[in-house]
């Protein structure tokens, strides 16, 4: 029996403005290399896309979302990029392809991740989103179109309620029913 979580309606939506990047938006620009001696994902979020974006993290606002074109997260397999990013207050990051291990390294930090390539190319810098995970329909609420991309699976969602695999291991094993 899975873990059983505190889930709000609202928990599996993402809503915010766009930062808008394009193709093979690699680790080392989502966190330079200089500042991987910082393990605190609250650190690492004060320099998040610095050499791609001087004025990211002067801009970004909780619940903001990236997109980006093909290849999001290409580069090296370290789990500090997607910790950078959800640490740096962003809801989500759609994208038309992520590297593989970015992908697997977002949820198992519980940042929400959708592959949606007409979002990608259609959705511009500064637009309002919303993202529903249940269903993987974006809506740009300033131009008022809808796309629909990969939506999530029940069991990752659950993972990203928790707020990464590693915290869902952890209920799992508080669970009343793991103990049977």
């Amino acid at each position: 029996m899975r873990p059983k979580l505190q889930r709000l309606e609202d928990m599996m939506k993402a809503n915010g403005h766009v930062f808008k990047y394009g193709d093979n938006v690699d680790t080392d620009v989502i966190i330079p290399a200089r500042y991987l001696n910082a393990t605190r994902g609250e650190e690492l979020a004060k320099h998040c896309m610095e050499d791609i974006d001087k004025e990211f993290v002067q801009k970004v606002q909780p619940g903001d979302i990236i997109v980006a074109n093909k290849n999001f997260g290409c580069g090296s397999s370290r789990e500090h990029a997607p910790l950078a990013i959800k640490c740096a207050g962003v809801s989500c990051v759609i994208a038309e392809t992520f590297a593989r291990i970015f992908y697997r390294n977002a949820i198992n930090i519980g940042l929400p991740i959708i592959e949606c390539p007409e979002a990608a190319k259609a959705v511009q810098a500064g637009d309002k989103i919303m993202v529903d995970f249940d269903s993987g329909v974006i809506t740009d609420e300033t131009t008022g179109q809808s796309f629909t991309g990969q939506a999530f699976p029940p069991f990752m969602q659950e993972i990203i309620a928790a707020g990464g695999l590693v915290n869902y291991i952890n209920l799992s094993k508080k669970s009343p029913a793991s103990k049977s």
